[in-house]
């Protein structure tokens, strides 16, 4: 069995058991288990009937009973008037169509925002690397320069360090 697949019991007294995790759950925790990418698959405990289909139209209608949102109402008016197949076969295949739609579309802003990331922290990347690859150990033709700055760095810090000859104070002429 694919180890992303679910499947629920559902029972002649509408409960829904969890055969994966052994325990009994709600219309909420298989929202949640869909929303985390599992596939569902809900079964009628007493005829082995696929009721998927229904049980996820039916946490939809749950969703939308406590938002003014959710489905238009008339698209929900279409839904019900197509009574036919090939109405009601169009119509999800305009809703799966507008939805991979959607799909592609956040897709590609998630792709942009990663690349706008990277672009934003490439500098720091590009110091990063550089520091990482003048190690003063590995000298080498490509490294000539900065192993030359670094002497000069260290010479500078030497020269510092020294101690210094006092100073002669100047006497200000009135």
């Amino acid at each position: 069995m694919d180890s992303d697949k679910v499947v629920i019991k559902k029972y002649a007294n509408r409960r829904l058991y969890d055969t994966s995790h052994s325990r009994y759950i709600n219309l909420e925790d298989i929202a949640a288990l869909v929303r985390n990418g599992k596939e569902v698959q809900v079964v009628d405990a007493g005829t082995g009937d696929d009721i998927t289909r229904v049980t996820l139209t039916q946490i939809i209608v749950e969703d939308a009973k406590g938002q003014p949102s959710g489905l238009p109402l008339e698209l929900l008016r279409q839904l019900i008037v197509t009574t036919d197949h090939v109405g009601q076969e169009f119509i999800m295949w305009y809703l799966k169509s507008a939805f991979d739609s959607y799909q592609k579309v956040q897709s590609s802003l998630q792709d942009r925002f990663s690349q706008m990331q990277s672009a934003a922290l490439s500098p720091l990347q590009i110091v990063k690397n550089f520091l990482q690859t003048s190690d003063p150990q590995k000298s080498s033709e490509g490294n000539q320069e900065v192993d030359e700055m670094r002497k000069r760095i260290a010479e500078l810090e030497a020269e510092l360090q020294k101690p210094k000859a006092p100073r002669k104070k100047r006497v200000r002429k009135k």
